[in-house]
């Protein structure tokens, strides 16, 4: 192989007993330096300077937009404490409330009532609200399915925890793709009071596959419909939610809107602020029945043991029967059906003051939902331009969604003063660990790195992979920080067959990368290359731990354990399938040694066979890889050999012997305690060899 150095690193190796292909080369491409093993960092709202989009000046308004954020939840906590004292004294003290409270009359439908609970003004219907109790466990429910909508429900959740000071249960009807990623994700995240548990969206597909769907939502828009058979049964209410959510306060107001709930009334619902249910938006325009606007079903509030008692299930089965008869199918998927129902039996609905679901799709009445965007409580990005969407003030939607979106989640791990979180067996057994180490020790640092837990958010992108028919695929695996994303184009095009990445990255660089591959053809056109991000945390990286989330999620039997610096010869990926049958790795302990090369050049033309190969290493334009700093790190190679051979000869490990290797999938992990620069990989190979 060939490599181009900017600079020179000390690589430390190891060695090991292993078969060699000879006629296999890749070529190395030092692109930049990591500084002793540490990527270059960013903070969570930095991003990219030449980006037209993240400008200073924009930096510098996400900033104090964040801090504003904070400062209105704290004026919002003060005045509700004001509140309470009031209400204590009496009535004569009501008079005292700023707080804006937007009530609309229930279940009218009513244009004319959406502005009359705008001007309502100073009501005293705030002071008399039932507070949420300190530590209620508020339920939430999302549905959530595939690559795409899993990204989306974690900008939504941190909005959530942002503003949160109850101990929230997370109730996600996922399908496997999005079961796999968000597990792992809550996994590592570890935040204190927080519960999620998961039901199988696919399990839940013969319940509604019957009702044709127009949507872009597909068969999983309709599956909000079904909650009252798919939760807990001794679950009474819950708040149910889209992934394209953004929350603006704590969710506990929302929560203690179910007190409000009077008779029969059992969805809290906000008004369509689109003309879609008036039919009037373009000639034989024909929507589904509603009450006057119809209803929005972003949010809602879910009465789930009066409802079950109404019999829900039947009730929304027979009226979605009976309109399908002459709709034929759902436009607005579970919308459709929730507002059919509402229209036979109106006094099932408590109608939520509309800035509980501003709805940013164009050409909605969302404007009219509030006087000042401080007093926004959700933000509905419910048009498929999502951010590109029309709205006098749809910058400050848009910085607020971004500064969630980029927010550090790491820092919303803090503890709910006076809620003790449940018991969790990982958890303690890590801060037993922690509390055992020395914090005199001088390489304390180094030993609490092995204990730390990195957010890990796994296929950040979409991920599709045709097990082949012979198994014998392989996967290119490799780790890399956000200063090497300029090597990804390329081994793309050097590899066909599937990647497995990890990348090491800060909440914002993680969009940083997204829009990068988003704006990639190259990138685009691939579907089998797994982009697995593990979130920055503490001062080392963690090359060995990224090497093993990389490893641990490939799909195929063998893996080519690679570095990102390194690009494959034309053709290396089936040669090494055809070398995996020759040399039985089935069923024998043996490991494919890739012979490594490197360049000091910034530019060469890449040898297309292994005689132009040798002749640029006898001109001096290529070298053995490391052959100047650490020529013992391959030296066990045999590169003289390598020159003639014309078939895989066997090697015998020695010490500090580093090579780049195929092995099977059981292959042995790397040692994490290994951070930073220097012997990860000598440690890995001297285990397999002792293997």
């Amino acid at each position: 192989m060939l490599g181009i150095c900017r600079g020179r690193r000390k690589f430390l190796a190891a060695s090991l007993t292993i078969l060699f292909v000879p006629a296999i080369t890749w070529i190395y491409l030092f692109a930049g330096s990591f500084e002793d093993g540490k990527p270059v960092s960013l903070s969570p709202l930095e991003s990219q300077p030449h980006s037209p989009r993240y400008t200073a000046s924009s930096q510098r308004e996400r900033e104090s937009l964040e801090v504003r954020v904070r400062e209105v939840e704290e004026e919002n906590r003060v005045l509700r404490k004001q509140l309470s004292l009031a209400q204590g004294r009496g009535p004569a003290h009501h008079r005292g409330n700023h707080s804006r409270t937007y009530s609309m009359e229930e279940g009218t439908g009513d244009s004319e009532s959406l502005r009359a609970g705008i001007v309502a003004g100073n009501s005293s219907e705030c002071g008399q609200q039932p507070a949420v109790e300190k530590c209620e466990t508020i339920h939430v429910a999302i549905v959530c399915a595939g690559y795409n909508a899993s990204r989306d429900v974690v900008t939504l959740v941190k909005s959530v925890l942002f503003h949160r000071r109850n101990p929230l249960h997370f109730h996600l009807i996922a399908d496997a793709i999005a079961k796999q990623i968000l597990a792992t994700l809550f996994q590592t995240w570890m935040v204190p009071a927080v519960r999620i548990d998961f039901y199988d969206a696919d399990e839940l597909k013969s319940e509604v596959s019957w009702i044709p769907n127009k949507h872009y939502s597909g068969i999983y828009g309709l599956m909000k419909l079904v909650l009252t058979k798919t939760l807990p049964s001794n679950l009474e209410r819950v708040i149910v939610l889209d992934t394209d959510i953004t929350f603006a306060t704590d969710i506990a107001e929302l929560w203690a809107v179910f007190h409000k709930f009077k008779g029969q009334q059992v969805l809290g619902l906000v008004e369509n602020q689109s003309d879609w249910y008036l039919g009037n938006l373009w000639k034989n325009h024909r929507p589904w029945p509603a009450l006057g606007r119809g209803y929005n079903t972003g949010v809602i509030l879910l009465l789930l043991d009066k409802l079950r008692k109404m019999k829900w299930e039947q009730m929304w089965r027979l009226t979605a029967e009976r309109e399908l008869m002459s709709m034929l199918s759902t436009s607005l998927a579970d919308q459709d059906i929730f507002n059919a129902v509402i229209k036979q039996n109106p006094f099932l609905v408590y109608q939520l003051p509309c800035f509980w679901n501003v709805q940013l799709s164009d050409h909605t009445r969302s404007e009219q939902c509030y006087r000042d965007v401080s007093d926004l409580k959700v933000i509905h990005w419910n048009s498929p331009k999502k951010l590109r969407v029309k709205n006098k003030h749809v910058e400050f939607f848009r910085n607020l969604y971004l500064t969630f979106l980029e927010y550090d989640g790491n820092l919303l791990r803090r503890e709910l003063f006076g809620c003790p979180s449940e018991a969790d067996v990982n958890s303690e057994n890590l801060q037993k660990q922690l509390s055992e180490l020395d914090e005199d020790d001088l390489c304390y640092e180094f030993r609490r790195e092995r204990f730390t837990v990195h957010r890990t958010h796994l296929y950040f992108l979409h991920y599709e992979y045709e097990p082949a028919a012979d198994n014998t695929d392989v996967t290119l695996v490799a780790q890399l920080s956000m200063d090497r994303l300029q090597m990804l184009e390329a081994i793309c095009k050097h590899w066909e067959g599937p990647i497995s990445l990890a990348l090491y990255l800060s909440d914002a660089e993680a969009q940083q990368f997204l829009r990068y591959a988003q704006g990639s053809e190259v990138l685009m056109s691939r579907h089998n290359v797994g982009y697995h991000i593990v979130y920055k945390e503490g001062q080392f990286y963690p090359v060995n731990l990224l090497r093993n989330v990389a490893m641990k999620h490939i799909s195929t039997p063998y893996m080519f354990l690679s570095d990102i610096d390194f690009l494959p010869m034309y053709g290396l990926y089936e040669y090494l399938r055809k070398s995996v049958i020759q040399l039985d790795l089935a069923n024998t302990k043996k490991a494919l040694i890739v012979p490594a090369f490197e360049t000091l050049r910034y530019r060469l033309s890449f040898p297309k066979s292994k005689a132009e190969l040798l002749s640029m290493l006898d001109m001096g334009t290529l070298f053995t890889f490391r052959y100047h700093v650490w020529t013992k790190g391959h030296a066990p190679t045999n590169f003289a050999k390598w020159r003639t051979a014309t078939t895989p000869y066997r090697v015998e490990w020695e010490a500090d012997f580093e090579p780049y290797v195929v092995v099977r999938k059981d292959c042995p992990e790397y040692d994490r305690r290994f951070v930073g620069f220097g012997w990860n990989k000598v440690a890995h190979i001297m285990e397999l060899d002792a293997q």
